[in-house]
């Protein structure tokens, strides 16, 4: 707003000035050209006409400015313009118009931002609400089938009661990573770099999951690594992350490996895990590190899935200054990578 104080204390400042400028004008013509008194009134008398009417056609000229001013003000906040283009205050008030325009396309993107940022959390709302509800319907039912009676029948009381435990672990699973992902996105996940030894924390990662593959008689093995490289990150949040896509991997493989190595670069340390799974399509792609994002719905429910598992290896992976990158070819297998400092 500088250029519309400028133009306010500029139109306070002309009437002063014209005013010296008359008197001066008055006392140098009397001394040059010696003035009776009467010619000397003659004199003052014509040039308070000449300031009048000076006077009265800048105040006019200044008052249809502001009057345009105060137009194009009440426009914006009507939101009578739909584009900065619209705005126009004529060639005098060029600079001005030019800052009011700048204002104008500001508040415009800041409006923008606010509902996308509302329509997220609309959608948000709905995912969690949408979330919370399966298993807690799934739980109740399981329940009120054994209060009727069911509690009895030994074919199916232990069986409904494990699956029941099962949907409060997946809810217990869901709650912790809707506390992550707050945490991470409102700034308040605090992160604890140093360096480290990648070869022997990957290999305490893969030596607590080979039980699963093995359940799925899958190989799940470290390779291409250099067993002495140090990389740059935080372990604990590190572990989050590889932890969630060794089972990923695992859990959208049926037959063959997945493998999980360390490519040294000039400055980097590339991680990858790598599958021969059922891959992910194109249109999947841009989408799988969305927020609830869920390639085979039904399937990843069934296998406790939250649907925010890749929006926090996401989240984390950008606070190490990196960016998970993924590469997948459907029916043939995926490998989501991500760089390191060294």
């Amino acid at each position: 707003m500088s250029n519309l104080k400028k133009y306010f204390f500029s139109a306070k400042r002309i009437i002063p000035s014209v005013s010296s400028v008359t008197t001066i004008l008055i006392i140098l013509f009397s001394f040059l050209f010696s003035l009776t008194v009467i010619q000397l009134l003659e004199s003052i008398l014509f040039f308070a006409i000449l300031v009048f009417l000076l006077i009265l056609f800048i105040s006019k000229n200044r008052n249809d400015e502001l009057i345009a001013i105060k137009n194009v003000i009440e426009m914006i906040r009507t939101n009578s313009f739909h584009s900065a283009d619209e705005i126009q205050l004529g060639n005098d008030l060029k600079e001005l118009e030019d800052e009011i325009k700048s204002m104008f396309l500001r508040t415009q993107n800041d409006i923008t931002n606010l509902k996308r940022l509302e329509q997220v959390r609309t959608e948000f709302l709905g995912n969690v609400s949408h979330e919370l509800r399966t298993p807690i319907f799934a739980i109740q039912g399981y329940i009120e089938t054994l209060l009727d009676g069911a509690i009895n029948d030994e074919n199916v009381n232990k069986s409904f009661l494990q699956k029941a435990n099962q949907h409060t672990i997946n809810l217990n699973n869901l709650l912790n990573d809707l506390i992550n992902i707050s945490m991470i996105e409102s700034g308040q996940m605090l992160m604890s770099f140093r360096y480290f030894n990648i070869h022997e924390f990957l290999d305490g990662i893969i030596h607590e999951l080979k039980p699963v593959a093995e359940k799925k008689n899958l190989e799940l093995n470290l390779v291409e690594y250099n067993p002495k490289l140090q990389l740059f990150g935080d372990k604990q949040r590190l572990r989050q992350v590889m932890t969630n896509l060794i089972q990923n991997a695992l859990k959208y493989t049926e037959i063959g490996k997945v493998e999980v190595g360390i490519i040294e670069e000039e400055n980097t340390g590339r991680i990858f895990v790598r599958d021969t799974g059922i891959g992910i399509s194109n249109n999947d792609v841009n989408r799988i590190f969305e927020r609830f994002y869920r390639v085979d719905k039904d399937r990843s429910r069934e296998m406790g899935g939250t649907g925010l598992g890749l929006a926090i290896v996401k989240h984390i992976v950008d606070a190490h200054g990196s960016k998970i990158e993924l590469v997948s070819h459907l029916g043939k297998g995926s490998e989501f990578s991500f760089c390191l400092k060294k």
